[in-house]
């Protein structure tokens, strides 16, 4: 068993000139972490993940569009979305995000964070 340790993300993910890159930084039996990195004006077009993810945004500026919302995600953004959830990403600079896919069971009861 061994830690896995990343020093600095935006180096580890270089914004291609004209282009997406996404490459896999960690995955065991629970969780995989995807690095993504995009050029201005870059897309994921619509489209949905079978299981709950984690959005970061290291560097740059995207736009979202999840479900029927939209929103800004800048560097410390987190966001949540369930699986299923249609959703968008435009980058509208060069930008850096991580997408952690979480296992697929959803919280419910003594699970669920305190406060919500």
């Amino acid at each position: 068993m061994h830690a896995t340790v990343i020093t600095d993300l935006a180096a580890e993910l270089t914004v291609p000139e004209d282009g997406t890159l996404s490459r896999v930084l960690y995955r065991d039996d629970r969780i995989r972490v995807v690095g993504f990195a995009f050029a201005a004006g870059q897309e994921l077009t619509e489209h949905t993940s079978a299981l709950p993810v984690v959005v970061q945004v290291v560097r740059g500026r995207l736009d979202l569009v999840l479900g029927d919302e939209k929103t800004e995600a800048l560097p410390g953004s987190w966001i949540h979305l369930p699986a299923r959830l249609p959703h968008t990403v435009r980058a509208t600079e060069p930008s850096v995000m991580l997408l952690t896919m979480l296992p697929g069971r959803e919280p419910s009861g003594s699970d669920a964070p305190s406060g919500t």
